[in-house]
């Protein structure tokens, strides 16, 4: 650890809800540990699909407002979490969110991957040696399911944070399979009892997971696990929460475990199997 200082971590994430979602319950954690932790989110998130009937007009295809709307969930959100601190790329509007390769949406000068690489690195690396964290965390180099913004902000944070002076660590977060498979099968068990749950359950492979001898890093969040759906349930126009599951707007049910995973992407491994920060000095 830096002298002086205890654990601090950056997180770096395309849109709000991103952090809740794969990073939740380790932002609560690290939190309550009393470590710094910083979400950095790259984009508003403005071409995202809208569950509420009632809040459709915000979409980009009406009012184009749904960023703003989306700023104050992700500020919900933080606030479940207990994070230290929460920056916008940039500065907030700076990069929109780019919607799928090939939308009309990824060729609006301020979508996120029709941006300069370097010039969108060389802003994650001023906050970096700003916030000077001992461990970054982002997405692998598929961006979890392949959205392009996700890849980007992969691609910058590899670029960025092992070069940068207190940057010991760096973390790709991942949906273990083994997790995903077992608590899927909870919840067709609960289905099949029960008429309560409001989604559909998909099947193993429907969700994008990662095989499990290839985890590095298994995050104990049970104790906190409460928090991570209090954030979730915060972004209301994307995430749907139903009995120990979430949705978005695909309707999909997607369990939570009582762990998140992640793959060391850089930095020494000695320690590092059930803790983030676990043997770095």
């Amino acid at each position: 650890m830096i002298a002086g200082e205890g654990p601090r971590v950056v997180l770096v994430h395309a849109h709000p809800d991103d952090e809740s979602i794969t990073t939740g319950g380790t932002i609560a954690r690290y939190a309550a540990e009393g470590a710094h932790v910083t979400v950095v989110t790259c984009t508003l998130g403005e071409e995202g699909e809208i569950i509420p009937p009632g809040l459709a007009g915000l979409g980009a295809w009406a009012g184009d407002q749904l960023g703003g709307y989306r700023s104050g969930e992700l500020a919900a959100a933080g606030a479940a979490l207990g994070w230290t601190e929460h920056r916008y790329l940039g500065g907030i509007g700076r990069w929109r969110d780019s919607g799928m390769a090939g939308t009309p949406s990824a060729e609006h000068p301020r979508a996120f991957t029709k941006g300069d690489v370097d010039e969108q690195a060389a802003q994650l690396a001023e906050l970096l040696d700003e916030l000077r964290p001992q461990v970054v965390v982002t997405y692998d180099a598929h961006g979890g399911y392949g959205h392009p913004d996700h890849i980007r902000a992969h691609d910058i944070t590899m670029a960025a944070a092992p070069p940068a002076a207190s940057v010991q660590r760096v973390f790709h977060t991942v949906s273990s399979r083994r997790a995903t498979h077992a608590g899927l099968a909870r919840l067709r068990a609960a289905a099949s009892t029960t008429e309560a749950m409001p989604f559909r359950v998909p099947g193993d492979d429907e969700l994008p997971t990662t095989p499990d001898e290839e985890i590095t890093t298994v995050v104990d969040i049970a104790a906190h696990r409460w928090r991570k759906f209090a954030a979730l349930a915060a972004h209301e126009t994307q995430v749907s929460v139903g009995p120990d599951c979430f949705a978005l707007s695909n309707g999909i049910a997607q369990p939570v475990p009582d762990a998140e995973y992640f793959v060391l992407a850089d930095g020494p491994a000695d320690g590092c199997e059930g803790d983030l920060f676990g043997g770095l000095s």
